[in-house]
């Protein structure tokens, strides 16, 4: 574990955050070394924090054993530089077992993903994460998607829980998450972290920034981090024509690529990876592997990406 409260260490973030796919070998088992070297490669890139096992890292996929080896893996690699956040859901029995197995695995926070399958009315939710967040020492940050949506209220009970301390939304209602702040602000003073979780977060962010939200995840950062590094930097420092030519020429066009397959949103990124030279594998079922045209065109789109930023120079 990092020595620093995460977060403290996520206020002033500098850099994307990094959700490191998943890497298999050739028989479909979990290639560890593989792996180290992708999160090497993303922390000495410049990412904020590494979120390990989470969903860009199957963790749908993964056995128990499997997730704890991959959050082990993913601490000895970043070896303290910056925290590793991991993912723990299901029901509320396995996500408490997921949360301790990531803490035995010296993970510095978890990412609490909405439980399997079922739709729960607010009291039900906030029980489980308040479960969640009661068995371990870890600091939790709460996924808003799906089957799990949160009022004001809630998320203001949310915040008085002890160990949770954020709430990642990859729901991308902006009038919710407006109130959602403003109330937490009105009623739990504190820092309480945010978060945009919206697949391709940097097409958002925009958005996000304008609400105070400066903390995002980025897939393109697995595959092409100088591009995801040059938006988060001109984003900070305001260079507006910077973000709308990266908008224009490079995450538009990938979103729309993104979105001609189910599953792409993790099958494309481990493509990116893969034409980038490191063979981390193919996804793991339901998942499917991108259609080979799809493949070329994202070549295209991250030669297409690094010629931009040529531009800059």
């Amino acid at each position: 574990m990092t020595p620093a409260p995460l977060t403290e260490r996520l206020s002033d973030p500098r850099g994307p955050l990094f959700f490191p796919v998943t890497a298999y070998g050739p028989d479909g088992a979990l290639d560890l070394d593989v792996y180290r070297t992708h999160v090497r490669r993303g922390v000495a890139a410049g990412a904020s924090a590494v979120f390990a096992a989470c969903g860009t890292g199957e963790f749908h996929a993964l056995l128990p054993e499997e997730f704890e080896a991959c959050v082990r893996a993913a601490v000895e690699a970043t070896d303290g530089r910056v925290p590793v956040v991991a993912g723990a859901g299901y029901g509320t029995a396995l996500a408490v077992r997921y949360a301790r197995l990531a803490e035995a695995a010296g993970a510095d926070g978890l990412l609490a993903m909405p439980p399997y399958l079922v739709l729960a009315d607010q009291e039900g939710l906030l029980r489980h994460y308040r479960e969640i967040a009661a068995a371990t020492a870890l600091p939790v940050i709460v996924y808003q998607r799906d089957n799990a949506v949160f009022t004001p209220r809630t998320v203001v009970e949310l915040a008085r829980t002890d160990g949770i301390t954020g709430l990642k939304d990859g729901l991308g209602d902006l009038d919710l998450m407006q109130r959602i702040i403003s109330a937490v602000r009105t009623e739990v003073p504190g820092d309480f972290l945010y978060f945009n979780g919206l697949p391709t977060a940097e097409q958002t962010q925009l958005a996000y920034h304008a609400l105070g939200v400066t903390l995002y995840s980025s897939a393109v950062f697995c595959f092409a981090p100088e591009i995801a590094l040059a938006y988060h930097q001109a984003l900070t420092f305001g260079d507006t024509a910077t973000v709308r030519r990266l908008l224009d020429g490079f995450y538009r066009p990938f979103v729309e690529l993104r979105a001609r397959g189910r599953g792409y949103a993790v099958s494309l990124v481990k493509a990116g990876v893969r034409l980038r030279g490191l063979d981390v594998g193919e996804v793991r079922s339901p998942l499917h592997e991108p259609a080979e045209d799809h493949v070329k065109q994202l070549a295209q789109l991250i030669e297409r990406g690094y010629a931009l930023l040529e531009g800059d120079a």
